[in-house]
């Protein structure tokens, strides 16, 4: 959490160092962004001079605020409410509790949101303005050329083989004797709890096999708009009162029993026990069998891979990507062989591009046993960045250089139009020679 705790350690001795317009910059903007930059665990990427670095986005954003009442851009208090309200959910996740929040930030939460309305409404306004100045910039083939040319030979990246592979994933259905006792067992948990004997969250980091709330006594915030939960999840949650668990409620993970802590609105604090009824080797014959029939539909043209994916893959999120494999952080389908689970990286072993795999169980993360077909699309050779692989990664970057180079001559053009003043103690920023310029103009004038 930043803004809430940056708001905790004022600066006692603060003062405008600079002014865009009416807009003002205090010291104590610069020392709290700083301080905030470092406790996100980024401050061994801090700029040689942050002061200057930070003063100067200040500056950019100021500008383009002025800019955007200029141009009279919208913002909703409707959208800029629900922002805020994903911010101040993230900062109750990230410190477990709606009442620990208020604690450490020593105000309540609607103090908080209401702390961070104007500086956030400002990062928006700033947000839609630079959108609007760079909505029509595009690049052509030739700029492309042109940005790849000027690149030192010796200075290209070089690329590691990727691969590109979609899965058609079914879920073995455990038998009803089985859901049936997992269900007994969740239930006698939920006694535990109810009748005061154990705590909720002790029994969820001994008994829940979800992986991402284990450690936390099994608890989430959540929001009622969320898409990411299961649906009958989240229909189970939003009956709770507070305190109350839940009966239990049967999801595409597996079984849980949930527990309502807080919740406000739209917003809650749950914990949850899950639980996967183990499937039996016959379970996964049946969705192999099954598999089996629509890999020879596959291979017989008689359907396409990605809607076969669409039609029976119980993989919900692959079907955005037609199965797809993708990376977590471009969403590109081109993957690092180290970014596949152990159990594909088995099976890619023996494929060729092109191929499309036996049907083979293996286990995710969670415990979850599935049984898929692989589709081996493509892979890249070892090489170094070119034109002919790499054309959408190429013009990706010189599009945003070209984009860099139009905001800053919109900067060049603008910044004479506005008042500018910046304390003497930064006079020693070259990054800000422009707005020192402007801010020495506006002395000159006065």
């Amino acid at each position: 959490m930043t803004a809430a705790h940056a708001q905790q350690q004022k600066v006692v001795a603060d003062k405008i160092i600079a002014q865009v317009g009416d807009k003002i910059i205090l010291q104590s903007d610069i020392t709290n962004a700083i301080a905030d930059y470092k406790r996100q665990g980024q401050d061994a990427q801090l700029p040689p001079n942050p002061e200057c670095a930070f003063l100067e986005g200040q500056l950019i954003q100021k500008a383009l605020v002025l800019q955007a009442e200029r141009d009279s851009l919208p913002i909703s208090d409707e959208d800029l409410d629900a922002r805020l309200d994903n911010q101040i959910r993230g900062f109750i996740q990230s410190y477990g509790s709606k009442e620990a929040l208020e604690e450490i930030a020593g105000k309540t939460i609607y103090q908080i949101k209401e702390d961070n309305r104007e500086p956030f409404k400002e990062r928006l306004m700033a947000d839609q303005m630079r959108s609007k100045i760079l909505e029509s910039v595009k690049i052509t083939p030739t700029e492309v050329k042109a940005y790849f040319d000027k690149i030192p030979k010796d200075s290209l990246p070089y690329f590691e083989s990727k691969v590109e592979v979609s899965q058609v994933v079914l879920n073995p259905k455990a038998n009803k004797d089985v859901e049936e006792y997992v269900s007994n067992q969740l239930l006698d948990l939920k006694r535990q709890v109810e009748t005061g004997g154990k705590k909720f969250a002790d029994l969820a980091r001994i008994y829940t096999q979800d992986p991402g709330s284990k450690e936390n006594g099994g608890q989430y915030s959540i929001n009622r708009n969320d898409k990411q939960w299961d649906p009958a999840f989240m229909a189970a949650v939003w009956r709770l009162k507070e305190g109350q668990i839940s009966p239990v409620v049967k999801s595409r993970f597996g079984l849980h029993i949930i527990q309502m802590v807080s919740r406000a609105g739209d917003d809650a604090i749950i914990r949850h026990i899950l639980i996967i009824p183990p499937v039996t080797d016959a379970e996964v014959n049946i969705a192999k069998a099954r598999l089996d029939s629509i890999r020879t539909d596959i291979v017989n043209n008689k359907i396409a891979f990605a809607q076969a994916v669409n039609k029976y893959s119980d993989d919900e999120n692959g079907k955005f990507t037609g199965g797809a494999i993708t990376d977590p952080q471009t969403g590109s389908t081109l993957v690092t062989i180290d970014q596949l689970d152990k159990d594909l990286v088995v099976e890619l072993k023996d494929m060729k591009p092109g191929d499309v795999s036996q049907p083979i169980a293996y286990t995710d993360e969670r415990g979850m046993q599935h049984v898929r077909i692989v589709y081996f699309k493509t892979r890249t050779e070892p090489h170094v960045e070119n034109m002919k692989d790499d054309y959408s990664v190429i013009s990706n970057k010189a599009l945003e250089e070209k984009k860099m180079q139009v905001l800053e001559q919109w900067f060049k053009t603008h910044i004479p139009t506005y008042y500018i003043h910046i304390d003497n103690d930064y006079s020693g920023c070259s990054s800000i020679r422009d707005w020192w310029n402007a801010s020495n103009m506006a002395s000159n004038q006065q």
